[in-house]
């Protein structure tokens, strides 16, 4: 890491305090490549929500929504997340429907910055395509199915703090736009504050 890049991770991670930075938007949209880059650059720890539930649990998500249905399955990521959050200090990538629960909205504005990695719906299909394991995506038409989502959970991921475009880029440059973007609207909140 370069001096002026270290230098930046300092002040940011100054920035943040005890907070976390939640990614949040659709599958396939890079939370975790995106939110593992970004902990890295940081040196913080990194979160994957999904894993978490998986390993409290000890069940995979497709067997959790299989045995429990998806109600109770975001209930359960709702208690997850809101767990990570109190631990605060750490960057967390969070399954495509988080976001949508106000609960989760509203502990992710209290504990976190939020940052929605918005992409379009070709490049999400690109990517989902290669994981067809994806419970949500068990139809005859999964384009359809992400067409729906988009115009469900878009308005609601619109409520994050930060937007990224999540686009076919290495995910250095991606990572490198949030950190940019992270740091901006800290800057602003601190200056508003003070």
């Amino acid at each position: 890491m370069t001096a002026s890049r270290n230098a930046a991770a300092t002040r940011l991670r100054e920035l943040i305090g005890g907070r976390a930075i939640v990614f949040v938007g659709l599958m396939g949209a890079g939370k975790t490549a995106i939110g593992r880059k970004v902990a890295q650059m940081l040196e913080i720890p990194f979160i994957d929500s999904d894993h978490e539930i998986e390993t409290v649990s000890r069940m995979s998500v497709p067997e959790l929504f299989e045995s429990y249905g998806e109600p109770e399955f975001r209930s359960l990521e709702r208690r997850v997340i809101a767990r990570l959050l109190e631990e605060g200090g750490r960057v967390i990538s969070t399954g495509g429907g988080a976001f949508t629960n106000e609960e989760t909205r509203g502990a992710v504005k209290r504990g976190g910055v939020s940052v929605w990695l918005k992409a379009d719906l070709d490049v999400l299909m690109e990517r989902v395509m290669k994981n067809r394991h994806r419970p949500l995506l068990q139809n005859a038409d999964p384009r359809a199915v992400m067409q729906r989502l988009m115009r469900e959970r878009y308005p609601l991921y619109a409520e994050a703090d930060i937007v990224v475009a999540s686009r076919d880029e290495p995910k250095e440059v991606i990572a490198d736009e949030a950190l940019a973007a992270i740091a901006a609207y800290l800057e602003n909140e601190r200056l508003g504050a003070g």
